[in-house]
C-alpha cells in the first residue's frame, strides 16, 4: 500500500471515520489537498474495499480499512516511544519524525523495535498503541469538559496536535498528574485545576476537550 493511501486511510480514522462519515471538505481541510484529489482517492479506495460510500454524506471505514489504519498507527505510535524514551524527544517534537518512519518501517522492524522498548501499550501522549493484528484495546475514560466541579482525575490522553503540545507544557499539564476541578466558568468558560501539590492551572474550554482523564477518588 503506498504512503498516500496509509495517509489517507489514517486521516479519516483520526476524523472519526470508524464511527460516523467523514466528508470530503473535511478531508480536503485536513490532508491539504484538492477536491478532485479526495474524490480520485475515495474510488480507489472504494474498489479496494477499504471504505464504504454514502451518497451526498462523505465515507466511512470498514472493518478491512480499520485494520489497515489501526496497523499504521501502531507503527507511528512505537516511533514515537522510541523517540521520546530513546532519543530524548519531547512530546512536542515525536509526530512529525513519527510521521515519515512509520511509511518506512517493515512490519518485522516494528515488532523488533516493539519488543525492544518492552512492549509498551501506550504512545508519549497517552493514546493506545493498536495490536499486532490491529484491533485497539478498550480504554475508559473521559473527556474533562464532561468532569463536575470538585471531581478528582488523573490526565490519561492529550491531543497530539503540536500546537496544543506547546500550550500544556506552558501550562506544566502532563501525563499521569493528578489534579482537583475547583471551577467552572459559565457559558464553555475556563477550568480550573489544582494539582495535588496545590498549584492553580487554568485551562480553555476548547483545550479542556482536547485532554483525556481518568476520575479517581
Amino acid at each position: 500500500m503506498t504512503p498516500n493511501k496509509e495517509d489517507f486511510l489514517k486521516a479519516i480514522y483520526e476524523l472519526g471515520g470508524q464511527n460516523q462519515v467523514v466528508t470530503n471538505k473535511d478531508l480536503v481541510r485536513t490532508l491539504s489537498i484538492s477536491a478532485a484529489s479526495v474524490t480520485e482517492m475515495n474510488t480507489r479506495l472504494l474498489k479496494e474495499e477499504l471504505i464504504t460510500h454514502l451518497p451526498y454524506q462523505g465515507v466511512m471505514l470498514t472493518e478491512k480499512g480499520l485494520r489497515i489504519a489501526n496497523q499504521l498507527i501502531r507503527k507511528h505510535r512505537i516511533w514515537e516511544v522510541f523517540l521520546s524514551e530513546k532519543l530524548g524527544y519531547e512530546w512536542n517534537e515525536v509526530h512529525s519524525d513519527a510521521d515519515l518512519l512509520e511509511h518506512a518501517s517493515s512490519d518485522l522492524l516494528i515488532e523488533r523495535l516493539n519488543i525492544f522498548l518492552g512492549e509498551p501499550t501506550f504512545d508519549p501522549h497517552g493514546g493506545v498503541i493498536p495490536n499486532k493484528d490491529g484491533s485497539t484495546p478498550e480504554i475508559h475514560s473521559t473527556p474533562l469538559t464532561d468532569c463536575s466541579q470538585g471531581a478528582h482525575f488523573k490526565i490519561k490522553e492529550v491531543d497530539d496536535q503540536e500546537e496544543f503540545l506547546e500550550y500544556l507544557l506552558y501550562k506544566k499539564v502532563h501525563l499521569g498528574k493528578e489534579y482537583t476541578l475547583v471551577d467552572i466558568e459559565p457559558y464553555d468558560g475556563p477550568l480550573t485545576l489544582k494539582a495535588t501539590t496545590g498549584e492553580e492551572t487554568i485551562i480553555g474550554h476548547k483545550a479542556a476537550f482536547k485532554i483525556l482523564v481518568e476520575l479517581t477518588e
